[in-house]
């Protein structure tokens, strides 16, 4: 069980990074939205599924499931929601210049 939990930690530790890399990168409001929703509800999930796996009690596991639905079902939900307003103010989404 701590490797699993190890490989876990990992998995949402290189999700994380991703998701601040990407955000510091990325040219504009969209695509930054993008990768801080994707790779942090990924690392997030797996950081938590860490959590469950290395404390084997039923109201850690209950807290971390349900933790896990709440994030997973409302995250991208106000990621749509905000990209969804910014394009209805007129946000213009980056286009390269060759």
């Amino acid at each position: 069980m701590e490797i699993i939990t190890g490989i876990l930690l990992c998995i949402g530790t290189f999700f994380v990074i991703v998701a601040s890399i990407g955000v510091v990168r990325m040219p504009d409001l969209y695509t930054r939205m993008h990768a801080s929703t994707k790779a942090n509800t990924m690392g997030l999930t797996a950081l938590l599924a860490a959590v469950a796996v290395g404390i084997p009690d039923i109201t850690v596991t209950s807290r971390v499931l349900g933790t896990m639905l709440f994030i997973l079902l409302t995250a991208p939900v106000a990621t749509h929601l905000l990209g969804k307003s910014m394009h209805a103010s007129g946000y213009k989404m980056w286009r390269r210049e060759k």
